[in-house]
């Protein structure tokens, strides 16, 4: 296994520590480490070079479908392969593919393709309060993500796509659900695997997800309604999760142990 990171991490004006420490964690463990710029993937390689059939694993910025696809034949035109193929990352990084899978043990979701009417869709449902996103994240600036009024959805919409830059697949609108404050906790699958920030034990809806869910290395971001009801909140592909919670060391331990 190798671990390859976003050259555009360590490049950038301010390099991002959580990834410098990760990298020289991994060698620590043993794990050869390369780098990608993903700026430019069309011209992209690994470096340093990776063995012939090494299997790959990304970590750095999120990709949109395009640019993962870029990813995998950069990966590929190296002789290495990728633990996550392009189906495998859209499998937890897109909404419309995981929630299927894990539905009665997360908030209700209708996916409403782009150019649809949103405000009439919204109407149709009897809910008070309406979360929405697109394929992958909500927005987190400006008027936020959770709306009252059907007739907002507009509004929220165009500034989803000014400050996030693009809409991407569509948009999910889910019902929104109180959760405790402070009760979010993220959890890695590994090879099946389930594994916490720490040495408590994993809840059953994890352990459940783990079984369902066919990708080797992905996240589980898991809350308690105000009922006292575990819920999932969202999946992500574990190479573009943060380690939200997480000390370096024990990420790159589960990681480098299972693969």
């Amino acid at each position: 296994m190798r671990v390859v990171f976003a050259a555009d991490y360590f490049e950038k004006t301010v390099p991002d520590e959580q990834y410098r420490s990760e990298a020289a964690a991994f060698v620590r463990a043993g794990v050869p480490v390369s780098t990608v710029s993903v700026d430019d993937l069309s011209t992209a390689k690994l470096v340093p070079k990776p063995e012939p059939e090494e299997t790959v694993v990304y970590r750095g910025w999120m990709l949109n479908e395009a640019s993962y696809k870029q990813l995998v034949s950069v990966v590929e035109a190296s002789n290495a392969k990728p633990l996550t193929p392009l189906d495998g990352y859209l499998l937890t990084h897109h909404i419309p593919n995981w929630y299927p899978l894990v539905t009665e043990y997360t908030p209700e979701t209708i996916v409403l393709p782009e150019g649809t009417n949103y405000e009439a869709e919204l109407r149709k449902l009897d809910w008070p309060k309406f979360f929405v996103k697109d394929y992958v994240k909500s927005l987190k600036t400006s008027m936020g993500s959770v709306i009252t009024d059907a007739g907002d959805i507009g509004r929220l919409v165009e500034e989803m796509a000014k400050y996030r830059g693009e809409i991407e697949g569509g948009l999910c609108v889910r019902q929104f659900e109180e959760f405790r404050a402070g009760s979010e906790i993220r959890y890695f699958v590994v090879d099946g695997q389930p594994m916490g920030p720490d040495a408590e034990a994993i809840p059953r809806v994890v352990e459940e997800c783990a079984t369902r869910v066919g990708s080797r290395l992905f996240s589980i971001d898991v809350a308690t309604r105000a009922d006292g009801v575990e819920r999932i909140v969202e999946l992500g592909d574990g190479q573009v999760s943060d380690l939200v919670g997480w000390q370096v060391d024990r990420f790159v331990e589960a990681v480098s142990g299972v693969l």
